[in-house]
């Protein structure tokens, strides 16, 4: 499954936005699109309705959300696959080798945000390709300005200076290429804000080495725009006032911390009011 993008489905109306976001990802990448329930399921039948039954509505399953995007999305190649074995385990291992694993929220209400099962954040702390939580009701119309039609709203990167990672940065100026999109890099830093008298300015001194990051990649992506704030705060609460009006949300995973989630991490992926990917990175 090298080079494409891989979408968990398990019948639920939430995995099936997951996929249609998936779809578009991977039309935009040029890629194909592997729908995969992961779990154990016969793989022939056995003759014991109680084992068979399941069997079949996998394959229902697989059926009817392969006809949906196929309707909706007729240029896309569209491939189904069951993989056997714990959940969790199955899609971290299947993501290994794909662009990205696109997995759903289970409901998005108000205040509450995310609603993310243990399975979405078990891979999302685990797979060392990028993750990307979708929420509940995305629809294309909340990618782009005005409508489905008009630009795409900025990609949002939230960029630690002190871990600046070549593969957390190159998905976010991918993901801004190909939506043609402005990407948005915001750092933010908890120093006190007021310098002793040999010290720089603080906020200064932070653009600056927020620039130097950033230079190598503008070189590289020249037709992408980029804006970068380094802010004095939380990186929670920035990231997800910033993701109020982004089509996507990037950040990063340290692998060297092992298989869980940074506190910042965990904040906008379960109250991002965008699609968050979830890079690894060492």
């Amino acid at each position: 499954m090298n080079s494409s993008i891989i979408v968990g489905i398990d019948g639920s109306a939430e995995s099936l936005d997951a996929a249609d976001w998936a779809a578009r990802e991977a039309l935009r990448r040029g890629l194909p699109l592997h729908l995969l329930h992961a779990g154990d399921t016969p793989d022939a039948r056995t003759g014991l309705p109680e084992l068979d039954a399941p069997a079949a509505l996998v394959g229902h399953v697989l059926d009817r959300a392969a006809r949906a995007l196929a309707f909706a999305h007729p240029a896309l190649e569209i491939v189904r696959r069951r993989v056997p074995g714990p959940p969790a385990e199955a899609l971290v291992a299947a993501a290994g080798s794909a662009e990205a694993l696109v997995l759903g929220s289970r409901g998005f209400t108000g205040f509450a945000g995310f609603l993310v099962g243990s399975v979405a954040l078990a891979v999302a702390a685990r797979a060392d390709r990028p993750v990307v939580l979708v929420r509940a009701g995305e629809r294309i119309e909340d990618e782009h300005w005005d409508s489905a039609a008009g630009p795409y709203r900025p990609v949002v990167l939230g960029l630690d200076l002190d871990h600046p990672c070549d593969e957390l940065v190159e998905y976010a100026f991918d993901a801004a290429t190909v939506r043609r999109a402005p990407l948005l890099v915001v750092h933010t830093w908890m120093v006190p804000l007021a310098p002793s008298g040999a010290a720089d300015d603080p906020e200064e001194e932070k653009m600056r080495a927020l620039a130097a990051v950033l230079t190598p990649w503008r070189h590289k992506y020249p037709d992408t725009e980029v804006t970068e704030r380094s802010v004095h705060g939380r990186a929670a609460h920035h990231l997800l006032v910033a993701s109020t009006k982004a089509s996507l949300l990037v950040v990063g995973r340290s692998i060297p911390f092992g298989p869980r989630l940074g506190p910042v991490a965990h904040s906008v992926i379960h109250h991002s009011l965008c699609p968050v990917a979830v890079v690894a990175h060492v």
